[in-house]
């Protein structure tokens, strides 16, 4: 028991310094196209100075192209949200994995920064495994509040065939001695007394989450 601790232990620092560093990775990308801005504005001007019309076109389109592999437009609301989505969005893309995401949340929550952030980064580094070897991968995400009181976060991805279960559990794709990932994404929704649902069929796995938006707070009885 210690040792498995200890492992998930493990693969919980190493899974938050490799999304810190991919956040870190986007950002670098965004500084560097932001410090080039100026220089992109002169080139044009001195084309639309020029009335190279045509040319300008081409290097505003390049521009373009440049700047949406850069800075992914799905805004939630929520910085440390935006922040580990678009540093996954920005690795689907590079391995050309299709995503649809519609994502909505709260600029605070109860839930712990931290905590959040391994929870998706999981969901979504499972849903990028089982997507690799595929010939026709997609993903899709959904997160938004519901009814006020939950957060709901809904991942699907494709799969190859349903999964197999055991209890209330489906086994790792990635063979014995992994899952340490879906372990720790129960134990956080557990922590805040949330709900959790898996669902596999062929061709389809999907994960739904639901995360209280408020921690209820206990009041004290007074004695008469």
């Amino acid at each position: 028991m210690f040792n498995r601790r200890k492992k998930m232990l493990e693969h919980q620092r190493a899974l938050v310094a490799a999304h810190f560093a991919e956040v870190e990775n986007m950002y670098r990308q965004m500084r560097a196209w932001r410090h080039d801005y100026h220089n992109h504005m002169q080139i044009l001007s001195a084309l639309l100075d020029g009335q190279n019309y045509g040319e300008a076109r081409v290097y505003l389109d390049k521009m373009n192209q440049s700047l949406a592999s850069v800075d992914r437009v799905l805004k939630t609301g929520n910085t440390v949200v935006d922040a580990i989505l678009n540093s996954k969005l920005s690795l689907f893309a590079s391995k050309g994995i299709p995503v649809t995401a519609d994502a909505k949340v709260p600029p605070t929550l109860a839930v712990d920064d931290l905590d959040l952030c391994i929870i998706i980064g999981n969901l979504l580094d499972n849903a990028l495994d089982a997507c690799a070897p595929l010939d026709k991968p997609f993903v899709r995400i959904y997160i938004a509040p519901k009814k006020n009181t939950h957060l709901y976060i809904c991942i699907t991805n494709s799969a190859d065939k349903k999964r197999k279960r055991q209890g209330n559990r489906f086994f790792s794709t990635k063979g014995e001695g992994h899952g340490f990932g879906l372990e720790k994404i129960d134990s956080l929704v557990e922590k805040y007394g949330g709900i959790l649902s898996r669902g596999s069929e062929d061709g389809g796995f999907t994960t739904e989450i639901m995360l209280p938006l408020t921690i209820p707070t206990l009041t004290k009885r007074s004695d008469k």
